[in-house]
């Protein structure tokens, strides 16, 4: 990160990564994700050069998948409280989207909608319909897009471009991106991608620890070289855009925008465990718990499972919808087993097993537990306070203001404090990657 600042170079790091992040056909918003989130912010935010995180990147990829934002849009919410809970400088959370015609529009205004603390800071967009050198502003749609969000409040940008057919890339896009058409709604975009993969869109090859430069690296310094951006300066960025979109309605578009998911409380969770006097036998394998899920959510029209309930396009979620999959299960099972007037109830062919329920003599286990109520579908309003990560203590509040260095970004009122910022490699020296 040192060697990024010293090149003037700004970070927005994934909140998530392959094995742990919100999946978009079993979407969840919970505890294990919840410490992972935090532990990436506790992390990036001792370094100035941190721009900010993304909570996700095209989670919602077509209209069968769209609930899965509501649980995108919690973790948005709850990165942005745990950022202020723990007295970091201001780093903007925001979402990456893929460029599919039938959502698009909803998913920009879903993510915009509501209140500032639970919507995005930042709005990033993946798009590669600029191809060839004979593509141009209209063809390529870059005009309509453009339009879509000459009103939108929070600063959008490209968090991916650079269409890689024909090759090498001609980025005739890079002009228009900076230039007067577009250089007034959008604050830049980040290329795809540095280092040369299977899917041929780097911009260096890697061998033997020697770095290729590839025509496209070339292309792409030539491009820039050319633009001359106008921007805004921080202290003169006064925005004129205040109004939140409004939320999309239920129906072709299948996520609530009110309520969203809870937020993970881990302590919520080991405190319902621990009340348990029915669980999931430790013997019982990880894999085997869909199965009894499917069983036990079966039996009395899924009486039991009302607790660990998530459905975004109804908006009812359980209060322990947010544990992890052994509590979930024991939960339901608990409840089951509760029903059984014959007290036989804890058994599933052995796959359950009655136990002692644990001492809960703390104040904050009783209120927990009271909030969520016996069957799980109260609404709990205590939050973790400094949960999370590694929780590495506040990070550095310096800036650094003088010509040719980083001044730190400022998040007011939802709004990002700079305007055209450059997200260009080699343009005034300033430059902006993600990890």
């Amino acid at each position: 990160m040192k060697l990024l600042e010293d090149a003037g170079i700004y970070v927005i790091a994934d909140l998530s990564e392959p094995g742990l992040s919100i999946i978009r056909d079993d979407p969840a918003w919970t505890t294990d994700l919840f410490k992972r989130y935090t532990s990436v912010i506790d992390v990036m935010a001792k370094y100035d050069n941190t721009f900010g995180f993304f909570a996700g990147n095209e989670v919602s990829n077509q209209p069968n998948n769209t609930d899965a934002s509501a649980f995108v849009k919690a973790a948005v919410r709850d990165s942005k409280r745990y950022i202020k809970q723990m007295n970091y400088r201001e780093m903007g959370v925001g979402y990456a989207t893929n460029d599919d015609a039938e959502i698009r529009e909803d998913m920009a205004a879903y993510f915009d909608c509501g209140t500032k603390e639970e919507s995005i800071d930042f709005w990033g967009y993946n798009v590669y319909s600029w191809c060839g050198d004979d593509s141009s502003f209209q063809k390529s749609g870059y005009d309509v897009r453009t339009k879509e969000f000459e009103k939108y409040d929070v600063p959008v940008f490209f968090a991916e471009y650079g269409c890689n057919t024909p090759r090498p890339r001609f980025f005739g896009d890079v002009e228009a991106l900076y230039g007067d058409d577009m250089n007034g709604v959008w604050s830049g975009g980040i290329v795809y991608m540095y280092f040369e993969e299977e899917n041929e869109f780097g911009l260096v090859k890697i061998d033997n620890n020697e770095v290729e430069r590839l025509p496209d690296f070339t292309s792409l310094s030539s491009q820039l070289a050319k633009v001359t951006p106008t921007g805004v300066q921080m202290a003169d960025y006064n925005p004129t855009n205040t109004a939140k979109s409004a939320c999309p309605s239920v129906g072709e578009w299948a996520a609530e925008a009110t309520p969203l998911p809870p937020q993970p409380n881990d302590q919520l969770c080991k405190c319902m465990y621990d009340s348990l006097t029915c669980v999931v036998n430790d013997s019982v394998d990880e894999e085997d718990y869909g199965d009894l899920f499917g069983i036990v959510c079966g039996l009395k029209d899924g009486e039991a499972c009302r607790g660990i309930a998530k459905n975004a396009t109804t908006g009812v979620y359980g209060a322990y919808g947010m544990c992890n999959a052994k509590e979930q299960l024991g939960f339901a099972l608990n409840q089951y087993a509760k029903s059984q007037l014959d007290g036989n109830g804890c058994n599933f062919s052995g796959s359950a097993r009655a136990t002692q329920a644990k001492a809960t003599q703390a104040s904050e286990c009783r209120a927990l537990v009271s909030q969520a109520g016996s069957a799980g579908t109260g609404t709990v309003t205590s939050v973790p306070t400094g949960a999370g990560g590694s929780n590495n203590g506040p990070a550095a509040t310096s800036s650094k203001g003088a010509a040719g260095v980083l001044s730190v970004p400022r998040f007011e009122s939802g709004m990002l404090q700079l305007g055209a910022y450059l997200f260009v490699a080699g343009v005034s020296g300033m430059a902006m990657i993600l990890l």
